[in-house]
């Protein structure tokens, strides 16, 4: 099967989404592209940055560090590329903390992604299941989170929940 312009995997916090959507990419011929969009802030991250690194160590993927600038990484990628953007949660967290305009980032990441030439796999944490925050940044954070999910997913060709490394295709075919 060969992969829509646009995927979306869902999932919780270790949930298996990342090393699902990497399988997906992985399978698939072309210069393959990691959009990352995690920054190293503490010790605890940067390990889990590295973890990831590790994972494609080997794997002839080209990385491009995109906290902020995930519309423009898009659209700097050609045909017969193939894409993984990890993730759009830590990306709009990035946004929401620097004080950008994120609904206005949203949209041209849509934009980005509705004229990408290539397949571009997406991977987001669902963050409306839990219990509702205590504070008000976190609140917003989460409907914000889920609008852009909704959003990624009615654009999407393919839509997955992973749950405990588990893929659950919601839309489209699955691989």
């Amino acid at each position: 099967m060969s992969l829509p312009s646009l995927s979306l995997i869902l999932g919780g916090a270790a949930s298996g989404k990342s090393a699902y959507a990497e399988g997906l990419v992985r399978g698939r011929s072309g210069r393959r592209v990691y959009i990352a969009t995690a920054q190293a802030f503490d010790s605890e991250m940067e390990a889990k940055i590295a973890a990831h690194r590790q994972a494609r160590a080997g794997d002839d993927w080209d990385t491009v560090e995109a906290p902020l600038a995930l519309a423009d990484a898009v659209g700097g990628l050609a045909a017969g590329d193939v894409a993984l953007v990890d993730c759009a949660t830590l990306w709009l967290s990035n946004l929401m903390l620097a004080d950008r305009d994120w609904q206005a980032e949203a949209r041209a990441l849509m934009a980005s992604l509705a004229a990408c030439p290539c397949p571009v796999v997406v991977v987001s944490n669902e963050v409306g299941q839990g219990i509702v925050p205590e504070n008000a940044l976190a609140r917003r954070f989460r409907a914000a989170q889920g609008g852009l999910n909704q959003k990624l997913a009615a654009e999407a060709g393919f839509v997955a929940m992973v749950v405990a490394g588990l893929p659950m295709v919601l839309k489209g075919d699955g691989p």
